[in-house]
C-alpha cells in the first residue's frame, strides 16, 4: 500500500472524503446546540469547517493559477457570491419575517443584530435566532481579503504566500489576548483555523512541502491519523479545562489552535484513497455533506419546528430529531436555491469569458494569430464541488 504521489495529488479532480468531513462537522454543531452530550464538544465542528474552507479556497486558486497563469478575482468573487449569499439571505429573510409575525423582532435580538447580518460582521452580534451565522462573518472577510493578498504576493511564489498566512496565524495568537472583554472573546483564533487550511493547501501544492507530508497519505497512516484525531476531539473538554483562565481567556478558545492543527493533519491523510476515505465518501455521508451549509444555517428554524410540535423533547433525542428536520429543510434549499444559483453563477462566468474572448479577438484582428489556448475546465464540475 503506497502513499500518494505529488503528481497524483495534482491530478485529483475531487476530494470525495471532504463531503464526509463536512457532514460530521455540521452534525456536530447541531448536536452541540440541541441536546447533544457535553463530552462530544460539537462546537469544534465549526473549526473543522474553517480549516476546510481555507484549504479548498486556496487549492482552487493555486490550481487555477497553474492552469492559466493567473487568478481571476472577478470569477472568484462571483463563485463565492452565488454559492454563499442566496441561501444565507433566504434564511435571514425567513427569520426576520417570523420574528415580525410573532412580535419578537426586538425582544429576541434579531432586530438590533440585523445590521451585523447585513454587513457580515456576524461574529460581533449579540445572541439572536440567526446567531449560528457568526461563522459566515469570519469566512466572508477571509474570502474578501485572502485572494487579494495571494495575488499581490506574486504568481507561483508559494513561499511568500505561506509566509503571509503564517504571519496571519501568529497575529491571531497575539490579538486573542486583547479580546477578553469582548462578547465574543477569542474571535481572532477563528482566522488561525482558516489560515491553517491555507498553509496546508500551499504545502501540498509545493513538491517540497508535499514530500514532507506524503507519509500521511499512506492507507495505514490514514487509520492511525483518524484514531489520533478522535482522541484529540474527545480530549477537547479536558484540554479546555486545563487551559481555562490563562491570560483571562476561556479554555475552549485556547484549544482552537490545537484542534485546527489536528484537523489539518487529518485532512492531509484524507486526500488519498484508504479505508476512512471510502467511509467518508459513502452516499449517506455525501448526502449530508452536500447539504451541510444549508443544514448549518437552517438549524434554528428546524429546532423551532420541533419545539412547536414536540415541546417536551430534549437530550439526545432532540439532537437526532432536529438534525433530521434540518436535513429535510436543507434538502429543499439545496434543490431550490443552492444548485440553481450555482448553475446561474456558472452561466454568468461563461458569458463573461465569451465576451472577453470576443474582445480579445477584435483587438488582435490583423495581427498574426497564435494557436488558441485550451479552454479551462469548469471548476464547478471538479474540485470546486467540494467547497464549504
Amino acid at each position: 500500500m503506497s502513499s500518494l504521489t505529488h503528481a497524483d495529488y495534482l491530478a485529483l479532480r475531487r476530494f470525495p472524503a471532504l463531503d464526509g468531513l463536512r457532514a460530521i462537522a455540521a452534525v456536530l454543531v447541531v448536536f452541540f446546540h440541541y441536546g447533544g452530550p457535553d463530552w462530544l464538544q460539537g462546537w469544534a465542528g465549526v473549526q473543522m469547517f474553517f480549516v476546510l474552507s481555507g484549504f479548498l479556497i486556496t487549492t482552487l486558486m493555486l490550481r487555477e493559477e497553474r492552469r492559466s497563469g493567473r487568478i481571476s478575482l472577478s470569477e472568484f468573487y462571483l463563485r463565492r457570491a452565488f454559492r454563499i449569499l442566496p441561501v444565507y439571505f433566504v434564511i435571514l429573510l425567513v427569520t426576520v419575517v417570523a420574528s415580525l409575525l410573532y412580535g419578537t423582532f426586538v425582544s429576541n435580538g434579531i432586530g438590533p443584530a440585523l445590521k451585523h447580518f447585513l454587513t457580515f460582521t456576524n461574529e460581533f452580534a449579540d445572541a439572536s435566532p440567526y446567531g449560528q451565522s457568526w461563522s459566515l462573518g469570519i469566512e466572508q472577510k477571509f474570502y474578501l481579503v485572502w485572494p487579494l493578498v495571494a495575488i499581490a504576493l506574486g504568481t507561483v511564489v508559494l513561499r511568500r504566500r505561506a509566509g503571509a498566512a503564517a504571519l496571519g496565524m501568529l497575529l491571531a495568537l497575539v490579538l486573542v489576548n486583547f479580546t477578553t472583554a469582548h462578547s465574543n472573546p477569542g474571535w481572532p483564533l477563528h482566522y488561525f483555523s482558516i489560515l491553517t487550511g491555507v498553509v496546508l493547501a500551499i504545502a501540498l501544492h509545493s513538491p517540497r512541502g508535499f514530500a514532507l507530508l506524503r507519509p500521511l497519505t499512506n492507507p495505514i497512516a490514514q487509520l492511525i491519523v483518524s484514531c489520533g484525531f478522535v482522541a484529540v476531539h474527545l480530549g477537547v473538554k479536558p484540554m479546555s479545562g486545563f487551559l481555562d483562565g490563562i491570560n483571562g481567556i476561556p479554555g475552549h478558545v485556547l484549544v482552537i489552535p490545537v484542534y485546527a492543527l489536528a484537523t489539518a493533519v487529518l485532512l492531509t491523510a484524507m486526500i488519498a484513497p484508504g479505508p476512512m476515505t471510502a467511509f467518508l465518501s459513502t452516499k449517506p455521508m455525501q448526502f449530508v455533506g452536500e447539504r451541510s451549509y444549508s443544514l448549518y444555517l437552517v438549524q434554528t428554524i428546524a429546532a423551532t419546528i420541533v419545539w412547536f410540535f414536540w415541546p417536551a423533547l430534549s437530550g439526545l433525542g432532540q439532537s437526532f430529531v432536529v438534525t433530521g428536520v434540518g436535513l429535510a429543510l436543507a434538502s429543499v434549499l439545496y434543490a431550490t436555491v443552492e444548485i440553481p444559483m450555482i448553475n446561474l453563477g456558472r452561466r454568468v462566468i461563461t458569458r463573461q469569458r465569451a465576451k472577453a474572448a470576443v474582445r480579445a479577438g477584435v483587438a488582435q484582428q490583423g495581427a498574426p494569430q497564435a494557436p488558441a489556448p485550451q479552454s479551462e475546465s469548469s471548476r464547478f464540475a471538479t474540485i470546486g464541488q467540494a467547497q464549504p
